[in-house]
């Protein structure tokens, strides 16, 4: 018995709709889990090994904010008091680029959608796309263990990046690290409990969908990798046999 097939470059199902004539199916993944889950290092991992745009709402929003958008900078006020970015704005965001060409073959989200409001919005996104279905993943960690992790975490002040405890500059650009506005315990705490209260039902709301898969990111970065990478896979295998 063979297991899925590896999914090579941009392209998830390289069969799917190829006897109509059309295009192959892009690989589109959600990446999910609570702050500090370490989805956003998988999410970018993930996207540069398989040729894959990663799209991050933090990323749309620092470039709105470099650029004086309005609405970016009191969606930072927000996001500095430990609140949510609300629907409206992220949506129109995430939409917007998702429609650019070079997401058309695929991409990975991470951090959306974050409420059932984004995920039911993001259904009618991808049914106008009409480029493949979605793979989501949640990458799960205890709550003891997020808080442990959050307190410790750094962030450049120059890319935005994330950076390891022991590094003394950011591994991306050189830049200088601090701590994030939002990283200290009282934020943090309330974060955990906004993602409780609104993200929570986001996985409800996919749990029971076929390209579903839970990830334990407890582990070593290594062994996340690798878990996940063979869920995606699996969830890829999956959705192509039912075409």
């Amino acid at each position: 018995m063979t297991g899925p097939p590896k999914l090579l470059g941009r392209r998830a199902f390289p069969d799917a709709g190829r006897d109509a004539g059309m295009e192959p199916m892009g690989l589109n993944v959600i990446m999910m889990g609570a702050p500090g889950a370490g989805k956003g290092t998988q999410a970018g991992r993930f996207a540069r090994e398989r040729g894959l745009l990663k799209i991050s709402t933090g990323d749309i929003l620092r470039e709105a904010i470099r650029a004086g958008n309005p609405i970016a900078l009191e969606a930072k006020a927000r996001m500095d008091r430990g609140e949510l970015v609300d629907d409206p704005t992220i949506i129109a965001m995430v939409k917007e680029r998702l429609m650019q060409p070079d997401a058309q073959q695929g991409f990975v989200l991470d951090g959306f959608p974050r409420t059932v409001g984004q995920a039911e919005a993001l259904d009618v996104i991808m049914r106008e796309r009409n480029n493949g279905p979605l793979i989501v993943v949640d990458v799960e960690v205890p709550p003891q263990e997020l808080v442990r992790r959050l307190a410790m975490r750094r962030i450049c002040v120059k890319c935005g990046n994330n950076a390891l405890p022991s590094a003394a500059r950011c591994a991306g650009c050189g830049g200088e690290l601090e701590q994030r506005a939002d990283d200290n315990q009282d934020v943090v705490l309330e974060r955990l409990n906004v993602y409780q209260r609104t993200t929570k039902p986001v996985l409800e709301f996919y749990r029971e969908r076929p390209t579903f898969r839970v990830v334990n990111g407890a582990q070593s970065l290594e062994r996340v990798a690798h878990d996940l990478d063979a869920m995606i896979d699996d969830a890829a295998g999956v959705k192509a046999e039912s075409l």
